[in-house]
C-alpha cells in the first residue's frame, strides 16, 4: 500500500511477494526470473502504490530506478509506447472509479426506493384515518345532538359515559369467526331494540368488548327513545379512539424510520468517533428492511460488554450494507440471516451468517479482487466486498475473513477497539 516511487528490476535472486488478507500475510507470487520488475506505478500516477509486499529468500540483486526517472527515460526513449501506458493507466483508473461510484448510486437507489415504500405505508395509513377521523367526529357530534333533543340528563350521561370507560381499548379479536358470530349477536339485539342502522354499531361495540349484557345495561341508564342516539354516540366514540391511535402509530413509525435513516447516514456526527457497531447494524437493518422482507428472518445476537471502536460510523455502515446484501442475494431472498457481535481480545468482532448455497473455494479466495463478482450479468459490480475490505483494513485497521459452505457463509470483520498506528 507504501507509494510506488521506484521502479525494481530483478537482476538476479529470487523474492516472495505477499499481500495482507485478514489477519496474516498470504504468498501469492514470485519473482524469480531476471528482468522481472514491479513497481513504478507513480510514473504514471501520482496516486499509485505498489501491489504487494516482496521478500528476499535468496541472494540476489536489484535494479532500483525512481519513478520520475523512469517516466523521462520512457518519454525519451520510447515517447510513443509511454503515451499510451499514460492513457491505459488512467482510463483504468477512470473506469473503476466510475464503477465504483456507479456501484454506489445503485445501492443508494435501492435503499431510497425502499425507505420511500418504507415511509408512505405509514404515512398513507395516517392520511387516511385522519379523514375518517373527520367523519367519526362528525357522527359523535350529530348523536350529542340527538341525545340532547330526547332530553338526557345530566345524571343519564354521566352514567352512559361511565358505561362506556367500563370497555376495553378498540381491538381485533384473534379468530374472525367468533368476531362475526358476536357481531350478528349484537347487530340482532340492537335491530330488535329499534336502533337504527344496527350493523353500523356492532362491529365498533364489539371490537371494545361490548355484549348483550353490557347492551342491556345502556338499555336501563337512558329513556328508550334517546338509546339508539346514545349507543351510536359510544360507537362513534370507539372509533376516534380507534383512529387516534392509528394515527398515533404511523406516525411513531415514520419517526422511527427517520432516525433510523438519520442514524445510517450520520447526519449532524462526527466523521470519525467513537461507534458503537450493533447501533450501525441495527439501522442498516432498518433500511434494509424492504430488502429482507417476506423471506429473510433476522437473527439478532448482540452479545454482552461489546466496546466501542474508534472508527468513521458512516464507512462501516457500508460495510454493514454489502454484507447484508451479499447475504440476502446468496440466499435469493429466503433464509436465515444472523448477525453476532462479540469482544475479542482488543477487538470487536462482527459476523453475518447467511443460510445460501455457500462459496466456492475460487470464489472466497477472489471475493475481495476489484470487479470479481459471482452474481448474473447486470445484478453485480464486483465492487462491494472490494469496499468493504478496504474500508475495514486499510481504513479502520482490521480484518475481515470468510469461512463457507453450503447452508453457512460467515463473514467475520474484526474492529481494532483503538486505531492502529497509521490509521486515517
Amino acid at each position: 500500500g507504501d507509494r510506488a516511487d521506484h521502479w525494481w528490476v530483478l537482476v538476479d535472486g529470487s523474492l516472495d511477494l505477499s499481500r495482507h488478507i485478514g489477519r496474516e500475510d498470504v504468498t501469492v507470487g514470485r519473482m524469480d526470473v531476471p528482468g522481472r520488475w514491479a513497481g513504478g506505478f507513480r510514473a504514471w500516477d501520482e496516486h499509485g502504490a505498489y501491489l504487494a509486499t516482496a521478500r528476499g529468500v535468496a541472494d540476489g540483486r536489484m535494479l532500483r530506478v525512481p519513478a520520475e526517472r523512469l517516466r523521462d527515460l520512457s518519454d525519451a526513449w520510447f515517447p510513443f509506447a509511454a503515451h499510451l501506458v499514460a492513457g491505459l493507466y488512467g482510463t483504468a483508473r477512470s473506469i473503476e472509479a466510475t464503477a465504483r461510484q456507479r456501484s454506489g448510486l445503485v445501492t443508494l437507489g435501492t435503499l431510497a426506493a425502499g425507505l420511500a415504500h418504507e415511509i408512505n405505508n405509514p404515512a398513507a395509513a395516517s392520511a387516511r384515518s385522519a379523514a375518517e377521523l373527520e367523519n367519526a367526529c362528525d357522527g359523535l357530534l350529530e348523536a350529542l345532538r340527538h341525545m340532547a333533543v330526547r332530553g338526557l340528563t345530566a345524571e343519564a350521561f354521566e352514567s352512559l359515559d361511565s358505561l362506556r370507560r367500563s370497555l376495553g381499548p378498540p381491538t381485533a379479536l384473534a379468530d374472525p369467526l367468533e368476531t362475526a358470530d358476536r357481531e350478528e349477536e349484537l347487530g340482532e339485539w340492537l335491530e330488535r331494540a329499534g336502533v337504527e342502522r344496527p350493523w353500523d354499531l356492532a362491529a365498533p361495540l364489539v371490537s371494545a368488548g361490548a355484549d348483550v349484557p353490557w347492551l342491556e345495561r345502556a338499555a336501563e341508564t337512558v329513556p328508550g327513545d334517546a338509546l339508539g342516539p346514545s349507543l351510536e354516540w359510544v360507537a362513534r366514540t370507539i372509533d376516534v379512539t380507534s383512529l387516534l391511535a392509528e394515527v398515533r402509530e404511523s406516525t411513531r413509525r415514520v419517526s422511527v424510520l427517520v432516525a433510523g435513516i438519520k442514524t445510517y447516514s450520520q447526519m449532524d456526527r462526527a466523521s470519525h468517533q467513537r461507534v458503537d457497531v450493533r447501533e450501525g447494524i441495527e439501522s442498516t437493518l432498518l433500511v434494509m428492511g424492504p430488502r429482507l422482507r417476506p423471506g429473510v428472518t433476522v437473527v439478532r445476537d448482540w452479545g454482552s460488554e461489546v466496546p466501542l471502536v474508534d472508527g468513521m460510523p458512516g464507512e462501516l455502515n457500508q460495510v454493514w450494507t454489502n454484507l447484508v446484501d451479499n447475504a440476502v442475494d446468496a440466499m435469493d431472498g429466503n433464509g436465515t440471516l444472523t448477525v453476532r457481535t462479540r469482544r475479542d481480545g482488543d477487538a470487536v468482532l462482527v459476523e453475518v451468517t447467511d443460510t445460501g448455497a455457500g462459496m466456492s473455494a475460487e470464489a472466497q479466495q477472489r471475493a475481495f479482487e476489484p470487479f470479481f463478482t459471482t452474481k448474473e450479468v447486470g445484478h453485480g459490480t464486483g465492487l462491494g466486498l472490494d469496499v468493504a475490505h478496504r474500508i475495514v483494513v486499510d481504513r479502520h485497521g482490521g480484518s475481515i475473513e470468510i469461512e463457507s459452505q453450503p447452508g453457512d457463509t460467515r463473514f467475520r470483520v474484526r474492529l481494532p477497539v483503538s486505531r492502529a498506528p497509521g490509521t486515517p
